[in-house]
């Protein structure tokens, strides 16, 4: 099984891309993307003032605190990773981010499609049930391997390299994924509508159709699932779908009007928001 299917590069440091602007309150803010294969996204950063907004990944969020401490909602609660932590996100669960420490925090992450997951862990239905694991030395290996796979260059290592880091988190997961709550399977249909119709204009009344609740109602079902108000879950998932388009090389104006934002203003300020580069820094970060 290959995963890298794709040549693997990594990506220029943001420092070198000329004509994009600084976005971060703080000099040392830094956040950097690679796309090194299909299904695989590797970051790093160093983020101190930068507070994330609500956002998803659609994938697993896999990853080591090198320094500092974040702290972040997930799950309905918040939580602090410390330095020498181990992260441990599920797809689609929305969460956010911001520094707990006056120095900020460094870390690195991955995010996986649960089908690249699945097919080298040769198991279907990984899930966490702890977002994060204080584990010094896994924390070390994980971080290291991390590392590495953003300087493999030939396939046969970066899969070798990603089938060990899988291993590091394997004794964490829970196999197989619980059954969905009743909830989930109600309002399945629901997330299915937004991710159709990002570029529209939707309702209350529109969405608790969807879900055949009356609107406050449903309004309160679907804040008590999913933490967020359904506007939340809509601007998130139009700025992954903005990711994903930046990727393929649209042009981010075009990545606007086919997200439903106003303008690209309204885009670059939404997408830094949520995930700490511009949707041109990023744009160049994946496709150098």
């Amino acid at each position: 099984m290959t995963v890298a299917a794709v040549s693997v590069t990594t990506a220029t440091p943001p420092l070198q891309l000329a004509g994009v602007p600084e976005v971060f309150e703080h000099t040392t803010d830094r956040a950097e993307f690679c796309l090194p294969a299909p299904g695989v996204e590797l970051y790093r950063a160093h983020i101190v003032r930068h507070a994330f907004e609500p956002h998803t990944h659609q994938a697993f969020g896999l990853g080591a605190i090198e320094a500092g401490v974040e702290r972040f909602r997930y799950g309905g609660g918040e939580h602090l990773a410390p330095p020498g932590s181990i992260v441990l996100m599920n797809p689609d669960e929305l969460h956010t981010g911001r520094a707990e420490t006056a120095h900020g925090w460094r870390y690195r992450m991955l995010y996986l499609d649960p089908a690249v997951l699945a097919r080298v862990s040769g198991e279907d239905g990984w899930w966490f049930d702890e977002a994060v694991r204080h584990d010094v030395a896994a924390a070390q290996r994980v971080s290291q391997l991390l590392a590495a796979l953003w300087q493999a260059h030939e396939p046969l290592a970066f899969d070798s390299l990603l089938f060990r880091l899988l291993a590091e988190f394997r004794r964490h997961a829970r196999v197989p994924q619980p059954a969905p709550a009743e909830a989930a399977h109600r309002f399945a249909p629901v997330l299915d509508y937004l991710r159709a119709n990002l570029a529209e204009k939707l309702t209350l009344p529109q969405l608790a159709a969807v879900a055949g609740l009356s609107p406050f109602h449903f309004l309160r079902r679907f804040q008590a699932q999913y933490h967020v108000t359904p506007q939340q879950m809509l601007m998130a998932l139009r700025l992954f779908e903005a990711k994903q388009l930046l990727a393929t090389g649209v042009a981010p104006a075009q990545v606007a009007a086919a997200t439903g934002l106003a303008d690209q203003a309204h885009l670059t300020r939404a997408f830094v928001r949520r995930y700490g580069v511009t949707p041109a820094r990023y744009q160049k970060q994946v496709r150098a």
